[in-house]
């Protein structure tokens, strides 16, 4: 009979929703979530979820052992690079069989106008003399690079407000969570005679609507391109992770 076995899944992305369930199917197979809990707003429909960060790699290492995890899989954001390279590093000083879910990133095709940055700022850098109204499509935690541009407006979307008295750009705050359908995008830019997007990289089909309403219309793009991630053992949808842990369930 098959060793009952613990996966702890890193979650973040839209997608790890769809694994936690999937997971939770596999029979012998117990599922702990664990959420960065940046959002305030997370959703944790699925028991038991845990919230928080770990205390660096050692704390990870702790929780591992202390759990008695079998199996990990990191479903985090792309661009949270900290908890992947953490994640990795764990996973190997304990040996444990790990699994990255890496989204794939979005490609620049004909029609559009993409400068693909770095960072956030060298993003802040290029927008000057680019476009005197800016749609940011960050994340609240970023628009501190932003925040001395004086001279240019900013339409900032994000899941929640930014912290009290943190440092904001001149312009309007929209607190939505996507997906946003092509419509929405390409009136959201009209509406607001947005100039130039920035985003990041980050792949899937949430918000890639942006982008097309961003090539329909002529405007160009700021791609913020994602940090480099630990080498690992990596899946692209959540089919190939489902089908990864019943073959090390088994």
């Amino acid at each position: 009979m098959a060793k009952h076995k613990r996966v702890l899944i890193l979650g973040g992305i839209r997608d790890s929703l769809t694994l936690i369930a999937l997971a939770s199917t596999i029979p012998g197979l117990e599922v702990i979530n664990s959420l960065a809990g940046r959002t305030r707003q997370s959703v944790m429909a699925f028991k038991p979820t845990r919230v928080g960060g770990f205390g660096g790699v050692s704390g990870l290492i702790d929780y591992l052992r202390e759990q008695k995890i079998d199996l990990l899989i990191d479903a985090t954001h792309p661009f949270a690079s900290k908890i992947s390279w953490n994640a990795a590093i764990a996973a190997s000083e304990l040996n444990i069989p790990h699994l990255m879910l890496v989204r794939p990133p979005w490609k620049k095709i004909e029609g559009d106008h993409w400068l693909e940055v770095e960072s956030n700022e060298f993003a802040a850098k290029v927008l000057p003399g680019l476009a005197s109204r800016i749609f940011l499509s960050i994340g609240r935690q970023e628009l501190v690079s932003y925040a001395h541009l004086k001279d240019l407006w900013f339409l900032m979307r994000m899941i929640e407000q930014p912290e009290l008295y943190s440092p904001v750009p001149l312009g309007k705050i929209l607190t939505e969570r996507g997906p946003f359908s092509l419509k929405e995008e390409r009136s959201l830019l009209q509406k607001y005679k947005i100039g130039a997007v920035v985003s990041k990289n980050s792949g899937g089909d949430a918000t890639y609507p942006k982008v097309v309403a961003a090539r329909e219309l002529g405007i160009p793009v700021v791609m913020i391109q994602r940090p480099f991630l630990p080498e690992a053992e990596q899946a692209t949808d959540v089919e190939s992770v489902v089908s990864w842990l019943k073959n090390y369930n088994n």
